[in-house]
């Protein structure tokens, strides 16, 4: 598991189809600072019912929508 759980965790509760988060709205909701990293763990967010279907570096957004 990575430190990312916390934001999977945040994405499944918030439960809607699809939404963008900043990484300045992860940072204060979940206290994660996002990085590089998170393109290796992304994969986990299968888990809790999301993938990521967008990860922006220019405008410091993810856009996250629920798993077939």
């Amino acid at each position: 598991m990575s430190n990312y759980v916390p934001l999977w965790e945040y994405v499944q509760n918030d439960g809607r189809e699809a939404f963008e988060m900043t990484y300045d709205e992860i940072k204060t909701t979940t206290g994660i600072d996002v990085d590089a990293s998170i393109i290796r763990y992304k994969g986990e967010i299968k888990d809790y019912g999301y993938v990521i279907f967008k990860i922006s570096a220019g405008t410091r957004t993810i856009s996250f929508k629920k798993h077939d």
